[in-house]
């Protein structure tokens, strides 16, 4: 016989919320609505209409760990002897016995930090959503947390409701709002700070982690907890019943305070009923402020997770295979994720190539530009951010509210197979080249056709999927335009394909766009 608690878990959640109500001793309470969660429930979720013509986004990965300025994953590499960001630690800052992550946390200032100013920029470049981190796998929330009151950026740092800051700016610039969260992992991902130096004068002097005064931080890690596998568990999610609840709290409180438009998470929907009922808590609120629509996406880096309705499929430095059935998202950076003052960011036209070819295949990009200490790009990043403005003013209409063609491009790297680099999937983009001219992608609104050349070509383009006897999709055309050019181009349409004719001056640096009127 069941107690009443839990017959109203069931009836809230099905068997599953019954289940975790059971093992944590608390129920999953989530904002009722449309959704349960539950698997099945999530099925019934469809992908919003904003998301589809959006396209693109902008992501500031900021947070404490940026104010070193060297890299990403420095609150867990500082504390493994011989790692860069280690040497770079005791260098800097001290020996991490004694000055620890809570210590970088205290240096992360944001003194510059303008939102509205750079939200701005973001809009100008033509950015339609915008995501904040929330909280990454260092444990320190981005925003003012019930659950974790010590270690958060209202309290810290900065003392500033980051989150809630750029929320504001986000809603003041018409921009969609997203936040991200990568705090599942974080019970292992931190079990570094628990070890010591296994050589030289401080070998076997515990790191600042072990101390119970900051297990808030830390986390409390059991006697038996497994540190001979640390190094190759940084991403496991092998926690206490304890863990999975505050996880759960935190982020459910991140999502019913702040309301996001999109929720990224980094991997797939963790902790099976935990998980499940966060994303039908973040589809739920978005009903409940939107009349009973859901404008909410919820992203996952697996597969199964997204198969049917549910989700967004996100790939991490990477792009899909063909075109796929259901949108996704890369999400990429310039440069590092947490902001590195050595590294080097990618050029304007590689970050121009992507966007195109992500779009032309189905998808959006979620791309970060990472912050420094102090909150303000640098000036190489406003330099790539300004070529992309300028870029986007000449070329977006073939990409916003667009939809993927039959085939998403032509060249060599759209025909190249598998083992030359035409797999999808995450974390490819490092083999990829910048296009040349002989390659082309497609786009189409309404009964108009995009051609992206993805460089100049000389005297004459020609698209071989649209000649008179395509194989690829009958498309009879009517007129051609060059965006950006206001003279009249000379083309023709025959066996070989559409032969346009380019004027002399380039409209823009990197891909230029051919309109295609279709009849």
């Amino acid at each position: 016989m069941i107690s009443r608690r839990e017959a109203l878990a069931v009836l809230a959640g099905g068997a599953p919320a019954l289940k975790l109500a059971r093992a944590a001793g608390e129920l999953p309470q989530i904002t009722p609505g449309p959704f349960k969660g539950t698997r099945e429930s999530l099925k019934d979720w469809q992908v919003p209409a904003w998301y589809r013509d959006a396209k693109f986004g902008i992501w500031a990965h900021w947070g404490p760990q940026s104010a070193a300025e060297y890299g990403d994953w420095y609150a867990r590499n500082m504390y493994t002897q011989g790692h860069r960001q280690y040497e770079y630690h005791v260098k800097t800052y001290g020996h991490p016995s004694k000055v620890g992550f809570k210590d970088v946390i205290a240096t992360w200032k944001a003194d510059k930090f303008d939102p509205d100013h750079l939200m701005q920029l973001y809009k100008k470049a033509g950015a339609k959503y915008f995501c904040s981190m929330g909280v990454h796998h260092d444990n320190f929330d981005l925003w003012k947390s019930t659950y974790q009151p010590k270690w958060n950026a209202a309290a810290s740092g900065p003392k500033k409701d980051i989150v809630g800051l750029w929320k504001k700016a986000a809603q003041k610039y018409g921009l969609r709002f997203a936040v991200s969260e990568h705090l599942s992992n974080s019970y292992n991902w931190l079990a570094t700070s628990h070890g010591s130096d296994k050589t030289g004068s401080l070998a076997g002097v515990a790191y600042d982690g072990i101390d119970p005064a900051y297990a808030d931080l830390y986390h409390a890690l059991p006697k038996d907890y497994p540190f001979a596998d640390v190094a190759r568990t940084a991403m496991s999610r092998n926690a206490p019943d304890s863990w999975k609840q505050l996880y759960f709290k935190r982020i459910k409180q991140l999502t019913d305070d702040y309301q996001p438009d999109l929720l990224y998470t980094d991997g797939g929907i963790p902790f099976e009923e935990y998980g499940l009922g966060l994303v039908a808590n973040v589809y739920n609120v978005s009903a409940k402020i939107h009349g009973g629509k859901v404008e909410a996406i919820y992203t996952s880096k697996t597969g199964r997770d997204c198969e049917t309705g549910t989700c967004i499929l996100d790939l991490e430095r990477g792009v899909a295979g063909g075109v796929p059935a259901n949108p996704w998202q890369t999400d990429t950076c310039i440069g590092d994720w947490h902001y590195n003052k050595e590294a080097k960011y990618k050029t304007p036209k590689r970050v121009i190539d992507m966007l195109v070819d992500i779009v032309s295949r189905n998808g959006n990009l979620m791309l970060n530009f990472p912050l420094p200490n102090s909150g303000m790009l640098d000036a190489e990043e406003l330099k790539i951010l300004d070529e992309i403005t300028r870029w986007m003013a000449v070329n977006s209409e073939g990409i916003y509210g667009t939809r993927p063609w039959k085939a998403f491009g032509e060249g060599p790297v759209a025909s190249a197979p598998p083992a030359t680099g035409g797999r999808g999937g995450g974390f490819n983009e490092r083999n990829r080249q910048d296009f040349t001219a002989q390659e082309i992608r497609f786009t189409t609104k309404g009964s108009n056709l995009y051609a992206f050349l993805m460089g100049w070509p000389e005297k004459e383009a020609v698209v071989r999927a649209l000649s008179a006897n395509s194989s690829v999709a009958p498309f009879k055309v009517r007129n051609v335009e060059l965006l950006g050019f206001k003279g009249k181009l000379k083309w023709t349409q025959d066996e070989k394909g559409l032969t346009v004719q380019m004027p002399q001056q380039k409209t823009s640096d990197h891909a230029v766009t051919l309109k295609v009127f279709g009849a």
